[in-house]
C-alpha cells in the first residue's frame, strides 16, 4: 500500500510539472528559506522571454533588474540573459536552474547558491501579453523608424503586469527601466507605474493611452508623465530577434 501511495505521489509530480506553464507574473516570497518581506521582486513570464524588476518598500527606490531568453529542458530552467545588473558575469551567458512546483501557484527555482520561492500572480492573457521591442517613434510628423540591434528597447506585458528595459546585450549595458500593473481593454492602454530606475518620485503614476494592433505590431499614442505627444510602434520581439536558443529543445 505504502509503494503504491509513493507511485501515485510520483505521478502526480509529474504529471502537475507537465502540466504547468511558468507564463504569468510572479513576486519573489522567499530567499533561501527566508520570506522576503523588505522589497518587492515582480517577474513577467513570457513564450521564450522573461524580466524581473525589485525596489524597496520603505521608499520605493530601485534595486535591479535581469531579463532575457529561457527554455525548459529535462526539467531544468535554462536562461539565457540579455541583462543583469545584480551579476553581469550572466549576460550571454547560459546558466541552468533546478525548477519544481511547490503547489499550482508556487515555483521554486534554485541553484548552487540561491532557493527562490515564486508566488504566481496572474496567468491573465489580452491582446499586449507578449514581449515587443520598439521599431519606430514619431518626431513631428514624421515616423521614424528604429531597426533593432545590439541597443534596444523592449516592453513585456502578461499577467497584468509590464515592464521596460533599454539595455546593450553586446556591451552590456544596463540604461535603464521601469514597470507596474496595466490594463488593455477596449483600444485603452493604463499603465500604473511601480518601480522606476531613474526616479522613485514617478512611482504610483498612472499613465494612459490609446493602442491598436496593425499588422501585427503595436500602435502606442498617447501623452508622457511629462505632457509630450507620443506615438511608437512596437513590433514582436521574437520577429526582430529570431534566435535558435529560443527554437532549441
Amino acid at each position: 500500500m505504502k509503494s503504491l501511495c509513493f507511485i501515485i505521489g510520483i505521478l502526480c509530480s509529474v504529471n502537475l510539472m507537465s502540466a504547468q506553464s511558468i507564463e504569468g507574473s510572479w513576486r519573489l516570497i522567499s530567499l533561501n528559506d527566508e520570506a522576503v518581506t523588505d522589497r518587492e521582486v515582480i517577474k513577467i513570464v513570457t513564450e521564450n522571454y522573461f524580466a524581473l524588476g525589485s525596489k524597496t518598500l520603505a521608499d520605493n527606490s530601485f534595486l535591479g533588474a535581469a531579463g532575457g531568453e529561457y527554455k525548459i529542458k529535462n526539467g531544468k530552467l535554462i536562461e539565457k540573459r540579455d541583462f543583469d545588473t545584480y551579476d553581469a558575469s550572466k549576460i550571454n551567458e547560459e546558466r541552468a536552474y533546478k525548477l519544481s512546483w511547490i503547489d499550482e501557484a508556487k515555483l521554486k527555482i534554485s541553484d548552487d547558491n540561491h532557493i527562490k520561492v515564486w508566488q504566481r500572480l496572474s496567468k491573465e492573457e489580452d491582446k499586449l501579453s507578449g514581449n515587443w521591442v520598439i521599431t519606430g517613434r514619431k518626431r513631428g510628423d514624421k515616423m521614424n523608424e528604429m531597426t533593432p540591434g545590439d541597443r534596444r528597447t523592449i516592453k513585456i506585458l502578461n499577467a497584468n503586469r509590464f515592464q521596460w528595459v533599454a539595455f546593450n546585450s553586446a556591451t552590456k549595458t544596463f540604461m535603464a527601466s521601469g514597470g507596474g500593473k496595466y490594463s488593455a481593454k477596449e483600444g485603452n492602454y493604463v499603465e500604473h507605474i511601480t518601480f522606476f530606475s531613474r526616479d522613485e518620485n514617478r512611482v504610483g503614476a498612472d499613465l494612459n493611452f490609446a493602442f491598436e494592433i496593425i499588422d501585427g505590431k503595436w500602435h502606442h499614442k498617447g501623452q508622457s508623465s511629462k505632457g509630450q505627444p507620443i506615438y511608437e510602434i512596437w513590433s514582436p520581439y521574437a520577429e526582430a530577434y529570431p534566435t535558435a536558443f529560443m527554437r532549441q529543445n
